[in-house]
């Protein structure tokens, strides 16, 4: 293990400003918590050391959720504040999807565009034949002139930049195969990776855009179904890739028949869990059924990446609607009792983001703050980014203080 340097002792470069002026949030309750063993943290924060201090390495963290994570505020406040600890590596974006062609919520912070028409299936919404994996949707092309674009920095920055780009997906026939469409109308030709069963593409300069074709050399059209893209590159740094499909649950992940298949594309060092919101909705939430579900979804996981480390983020406080009223749903505590057993378990930390909150009917503060919106589950971009913060300074501070 290296040793902090001086220059990082203080360690106030490393933590991000938060407002304290809100007196509902607990503060003091902003930390890692660990139930069990820390042993498999340790190993990750080894791993986090070589990339602060010695300038070498790679890391992987693979962010797992419903809705929260689709909407990639809260993910990627995170993802920016750890990018902060890359300094001049240009590390990888990472998974991206193609949201907005399956008629869903795209991340905001990079930009989609296609033409065509296409058939989708996502976790909630499945459609036959079409099978799912690691990101929990897929879509699918209805015509051979299909295209899709996607800018990795819609923000006009030149961040998040790739040279290397692997598409995850299948077709029913070798006649059906993705294609780079160049802006001048060339193509560059992908490579079919058979042992990772990944579609690849190799680029001499750093790119932050490209256009998707699928390629048809036989009469009768044969769809190609896409159910990630995965834009690297061979710098050091860390990695952090979000997958997040609204309303799901951790049984809706279990039902993607791809996942295991298509983790080792990641295998994460770090794996943060933010299922379970979905979970909690029914009054008759059962605790022991949410921690098994939970435990085959963690085993599964482990037979890829056996040494990855794991944090459970709490369900936050949150309120059922039922005929024009709002009613407080009490599931939430149930779960962050099985995050701490699951933590425990697994030797995981937990992020009491229901304590952190204020606990219970805690929502409606947060909404009257302009931090959450009228849904009483979700928060507003403001709410979202607060909570980035939140997390990134108790990671840091649960690194910091391992040290």
């Amino acid at each position: 293990m290296v040793m902090l340097s001086v220059a990082y002792t203080s360690a106030q470069g490393f933590f991000k400003e938060i407002p304290m002026d809100y007196k509902f949030i607990q503060y003091d309750k902003n930390h890692m918590v660990f139930p069990g063993d820390t042993g498999t943290m340790c190993n990750f924060y080894d791993k986090l050391d070589s990339i602060v201090l010695c300038r070498e390495g790679k890391v992987n963290i693979l962010h797992i959720g419903g809705s929260h994570v689709q909407a990639d505020v809260f993910s990627n406040r995170i993802r920016r504040n750890l990018d902060s600890l890359n300094l001049d590596f240009k590390s990888s974006r990472g998974l991206v999807f193609p949201f907005k062609i399956a008629g869903t919520n795209n991340p905001p912070n990079y930009n989609v565009t296609y033409t065509g028409k296409w058939t989708s299936s996502r976790i909630l919404k499945r459609h036959d034949n079409i099978e799912l994996g690691l990101m929990g949707i897929a879509v699918q092309p209805n015509s051979p002139d299909a295209t899709m674009k996607i800018n990795l920095n819609k923000d006009a920055t030149s961040r998040w930049e790739c040279t290397d780009l692997k598409l995850i997906g299948y077709s029913d026939s070798a006649y059906s195969y993705p294609v780079i469409i160049n802006s001048d109308s060339t193509k560059i030709y992908s490579i079919y990776n058979v042992l990772d069963d990944v579609y690849e593409f190799s680029f001499d300069t750093p790119i932050d855009s490209f256009t998707i074709a699928f390629e048809q050399t036989d009469t009768v059209f044969h769809p190609f179904t896409l159910s990630g893209i995965l834009a690297e590159n061979n710098s050091n740094g860390i990695t952090y890739n979000s997958v997040g499909i609204n309303g799901a649950s951790v049984m809706s992940w279990l039902k993607c028949e791809k996942f295991q298949k298509e983790l080792p594309l990641v295998r994460p060092d770090l794996v943060i869990f933010g299922i379970g919101i979905n979970d909690a909705v029914p009054k008759n939430f059962s605790g022991e059924k949410f921690l098994e579900n939970y435990s085959k979804l963690i085993e599964k996981i482990q037979e890829i990446s056996p040494n990855c480390a794991f944090i459970f983020i709490t369900n936050n406080d949150s309120y059922r609607h039922s005929k024009g009223q709002y009613s407080v749903n009490t599931n939430g505590q149930i779960v962050e009792e099985v995050f701490f057993q699951l933590a425990k378990k697994y030797n995981g930390a937990v992020w009491d983001q229901f304590a952190i909150m204020g606990g219970l009917k805690s929502m409606k503060q947060w909404e009257t703050a302009g931090l959450a919106r009228k849904d009483k589950i979700h928060f507003t971009p403001k709410g979202y980014t607060l909570l980035g913060d939140l997390f990134y300074n108790a990671l840091i501070q649960s690194y910091l203080n391992y040290k």
